[in-house]
């Protein structure tokens, strides 16, 4: 799972959660691959994430501060910070995890980089 693809995960499906944004990650197995830039479509994948969400979730996979607080407003030019979001939100894959729904602790796990967000009956 690409940190592009739990940036628009939620658990609010569940009984009782009214945002459930955004899952911490619990990582058990990360991956870094290689994945060839493209400044384009980072830049306009830049405008559609939550930015807070992207920092927490990379701060909880061990790189605290790595990105900045803020998208600049200089971003759609700004080749460092293209490149460093195209790292995070496609180079760096989470492969074995658990998602946690902020609101109940529900967890959902990720197995071989795919998201289980299914709900048990009882749960929604």
């Amino acid at each position: 799972m690409k940190l592009l693809t739990h940036n628009m995960l939620t658990s609010k499906c569940l009984k009782g959660v009214t945002v459930g944004y955004p899952l911490g990650i619990e990582a058990k197995e990360v991956k870094v691959n290689e994945v060839e830039f493209n400044q384009e479509f980072i830049s306009r994948m830049i405008q559609k994430i939550e930015w807070p969400a992207l920092c927490k979730a990379a701060e909880s996979l061990g790189h605290q501060n790595a990105l900045p607080e803020e998208v600049p407003a200089d971003y759609e030019t700004n080749d460092d910070f293209l490149k460093k979001a195209h790292h995070f939100l496609m180079e760096i894959e989470v492969i074995q995890a658990d998602l946690v729904c902020p609101e109940t602790g529900r967890k959902f796990p990720v197995s071989e980089g795919i998201p289980n967000m299914l709900a048990n009956e009882d749960e929604v």
